[in-house]
């Protein structure tokens, strides 16, 4: 055991070593890909995004307007473009770039080329200060008296573009990806999300022009980026020189990391740059070291306890004394029925073990009496808990049905109050209008225009406060039946909400496709539709689209009517859609009850139907309110 064992753990350690090793070059490799994917794909964007602008109506309108620049200055802000431009056939900007002629000739192209300080300066002053970075002298890299970095790597792209006189033109457009740490900070949150690497290390990307850090997150002191620093010599010749992908660790700035780079080349075919995504190696190499280290304790502990043990094995005499001791752990492990045996001899030693095989039975019938009496005690309690989970769940019914009873009750008594109040004013003026048209006479013709606008005023507001007292007294309003249109209550709903949706800069879509005729209290229906529209409001505060349809939708074979209240706002994630019908559930804690959408249900419920939500976030949300279709005798 001395001697194989330690060959043996040590053999185990360096493949498990060499293992581990291997595993974050492949996690290294992954996480180069998936920078590489989202670089590719913001160049190949880049082309697209910019052909969508050259054939949009709006720029040909421009065009042939002769008003285009301040079309390119919009279009340039809102594609987040550095430059944007028009490059004609022959022009000095336009000669000499791949992107460019291949726009000339009717194609989309879109590539990441080096921009000089020359034309850099040509196309913006700012645009070259922001590309001008100090370099900063590196351990590791390839010695070199350069000072600065003033040229300038760019996602170039160019869109074919007609003129009005028919002249093949470009729409150019670029991002100058120096000092971009927008860029850089995006393709780290991609490839190093919370929780991908062990906690102490940290993942890093860079972008370099040439073998300068143009964008990166690397740290050197505190949180300054490593701007302007350099890669190593080593990494350089085999990347740049040789044009081939790097998988190892390497020396970056002041530490050692796992890491990934990968050559960028430009339009032309030359090499002019790196990509470059890796991971801090010194929680790895840590971790390791105190793995091997552990081992070679958990090895020197077993020695410790295994040899003695050996060495007393033969010892005969403490057999049964063996035997008591694995049988009482058995016992503590919760083995009630372990025993020692028969013991050979009569010596005092097996005396104990048959006293003790004896003091365990007992033990045994004892637990077996208290399991049986657990097993009754448990039957009594669950009892007990049920009748409190029942009680429970009965007193929380009762209190929503109360709160549910005096919030309707407190709304409906002030809604009544305040349309009657609005009433008298109304006719007041409504009087006094027809007294001045009648002094008037003749002379109200000059002014008929104003009269009317008056006019259709107060039939607006007598309109609203009809309403309002149709959602206050129902039973003053509503037939017998209760056969309802599900059209004319979601417009009676919208004279209520109509506030809500014009204040939040709401777009509302009203489809109303349902036919048949749905039996449910006008009231009960207008306070779930009401609602759901308001919550559709606070989940747009910035504005969006409501979209309410009505249709005829079968339900296992029943006719019914299928309301559909769709928004465009926030959205809610999978455990906040699972809670929404909950009594006392809200998501809104400085002014909502969450008591809303439960209500919406029990109402829904006891007229025959059913509501259900979907939801995703930052997609919006859904709900359906489906109700059996009314059979009219």
């Amino acid at each position: 055991m001395l001697v194989l064992l330690p060959i043996l753990l040590g053999a185990t350690v360096m493949r498990w070593a060499g293992k581990t090793d291997d595993l974050l070059i492949v996690k290294a490799n992954g996480d180069l890909t998936i920078a590489h994917e989202y670089l590719g794909h913001l160049i190949a964007s880049s082309g697209e995004r910019l052909a969508t602008v050259s054939e949009s109506a709006a720029f040909q309108t421009a065009l042939e307007a002769g008003q285009v620049e301040p079309l390119i200055d919009r279009e340039r802000a809102a594609l987040g473009l550095d430059f944007l431009y028009i490059a004609l056939a022959g022009e000095p900007e336009a000669q000499g770039w791949p992107v460019i002629a291949a726009a000339l000739q009717g194609r989309v192209d879109s590539a990441i080329d080096l921009f000089d300080v020359e034309t850099l300066t040509r196309i913006s002053p700012l645009l070259a200060e922001r590309a001008r970075i100090a370099i900063v002298p590196t351990r590791a890299a390839v010695p070199s008296d350069r000072k600065a970095e003033d040229r300038g790597l760019v996602v170039h792209a160019a869109a074919p573009l007609t003129l009005p006189d028919g002249r093949p033109a470009a729409l150019v457009g670029g991002v100058l990806l120096n000092r971009n740490l927008g860029f850089i900070d995006t393709i780290n949150n991609l490839v190093y999300s919370a929780a991908s690497l062990p906690e102490g290390s940290q993942g890093t990307a860079t972008l370099f022009l040439d073998d300068v850090r143009i964008s990166t997150n690397v740290r050197m002191f505190g949180d300054q980026r490593a701007l302007g620093t350099r890669v190593s010599a080593e990494v350089r010749k085999h990347v740049l020189d040789e044009g081939r992908v790097w998988l190892a660790r390497a020396f970056v700035v002041n530490d050692w990391y796992v890491s990934g780079y990968e050559p960028i080349t430009d339009s032309f075919g030359n090499r002019v740059g790196m990509l470059y995504a890796g991971f801090l190696e010194t929680p790895f190499r840590q971790d390791r070291l105190w793995s091997i280290i552990g081992a070679a304790l958990l090895f020197l502990a077993i020695a410790a306890l295994s040899v003695p043990l050996f060495l007393t094995w033969a010892g005969r005499i403490f057999r049964p004394l063996e035997q008591m001791t694995r049988t009482m752990a058995e016992v503590e492990a919760g083995d009630l029925a372990a025993r020692n045996g028969s013991p050979k001899g009569e010596d005092e030693i097996a005396q104990v073990a048959s006293h003790l095989d004896t003091l365990l039975d007992q033990v045994q019938e004892r637990d077996r009496s208290l399991r049986a009496w657990a097993a009754t005690l448990e039957d009594k309690v669950e009892d007990r808990t049920r009748d409190l989970r029942e009680a429970k769940e009965a007193l929380e019914q009762a209190t929503q049905q109360l709160v549910m009873s005096e919030k309707l009750a407190a709304v409906g008594e002030i809604t009544a109050s305040v349309a009657h109040e609005i009433n008298n004013p109304v006719a007041v003026i409504q009087g006094n209008l027809d007294v001045a048209r009648t002094l008037l006479g003749e002379k109200s013709t000059e002014v008929r225009t104003e009269f009317d606008l008056i006019d259709d005023q107060l039939y607006r507001i007598s309109t609203m406060v009809s309403k309002l007292l149709q959602f206050a007294r129902p039973g003053e309003f509503s037939g017998a039946e209760n056969l309802l249109s599900p059209g004319e209550v979601i417009n009676d709903c919208l004279v209520l909400v109509r506030h809500v949706i014009d204040s939040a800069g709401i777009r509302l879509e009203l489809r109303d496709e349902a036919q048949g005729r749905i039996r449910i209290d006008q009231t009960e229906l207008q306070q779930v539709i009401v609602n759901l529209i308001v919550n559709a409001a606070h989940a747009m505060p910035g504005g969006g689209r409501l979209e309410i349809t009505t249709t005829d939708r079968p339900h296992d074979g029943v006719a019914g009517v299928e309301i559909t209240i769709s928004d465009s706002g926030h959205g809610m994630d999978a455990a906040t859609l699972e809670m929404i019908f909950h009594p006392f559930f809200t998501t809104k804690r400085a002014s909502g009850t969450g008591l809303g959408l439960s209500i919406s249900q029990s109402l829904v419920t006891r007229a025959g139907g059913f509501i259900t939500a979907e939801s995703r976030v930052g997609e919006g949300s859904r709900f359906r309110i489906w109700l059996p279709e009314a059979v009219q005798a």
